[in-house]
């Protein structure tokens, strides 16, 4: 195998791995209601409307073979249940540590989502294509948020812009669920997420 497929090998597993089948390394989660000169960063500008009550409940970094994929924190308001996140309002905050294709991402985030429930062919098809439609590649230094929405569905922002929304209830519980349903591939992550973790 030549140097150059064995990086291109390398980058296909990464981005296959994305979401999930990987080794995660949790941060420290925050505690709720420090001050910013703790530590504890400020709500990002983009939930300051959508989600302003929201806190930090922890976060967690991915991580695979040593490589850094992603940091991730979740915002939510007080009185969140872990048990259940579906009921609440709540937002994913990811900032990529390396370049994905959005289709990759895509994928891996359906297969995670069968993780929790059968998705039939038809609605994996159509679920990827939205997500197709909101999601776009990203770069390191890249920054998505996702805004769970009980009985609405999901909106999205790239690096604080609005990039669009997938209104499908369904699709969102399973959607935030392969970060933060007991199923997820990546349980230490969700520890960390869920401000669980005791490292």
């Amino acid at each position: 195998m030549t140097r150059t497929s064995r990086r291109r090998a390398l980058q296909a597993c990464l981005a296959h791995l994305l979401l999930g089948a990987a080794a995660s390394a949790p941060a420290q989660p925050a505690a709720s209601g420090a001050p910013a000169a703790a530590g504890i960063p400020d709500l990002p500008a983009e939930l300051k409307t959508s989600l302003p009550q929201a806190r930090l409940i922890g976060r967690g970094r991915l991580k695979f073979w040593g490589f850094e994929v992603y940091d991730a924190r979740l915002w939510a308001p007080a009185g969140f249940a872990p048990a259940r996140y579906g009921a609440f309002t709540l937002a994913l905050e990811l900032a990529y540590l390396r370049d994905f294709k959005a289709l990759d991402i895509a994928e891996r985030s359906l297969k995670e989502m069968r993780r929790s429930q059968l998705i039939g062919d038809d609605q994996a098809a159509q679920w990827g294509a939205e997500m197709l439609r909101v999601l776009p590649d990203v770069r390191r230094g890249d920054r998505l948020t996702g805004l769970h929405r009980p009985d609405e569905g999901a909106a999205f922002w790239v690096n604080g812009q609005a990039s669009g929304e997938i209104r499908n209830a369904e699709f969102s519980r399973l959607f935030f669920g392969i970060w933060l349903s007991p199923k997820t591939s990546e349980l230490p992550l969700r520890a960390a997420l869920l401000g669980e973790s005791r490292e």
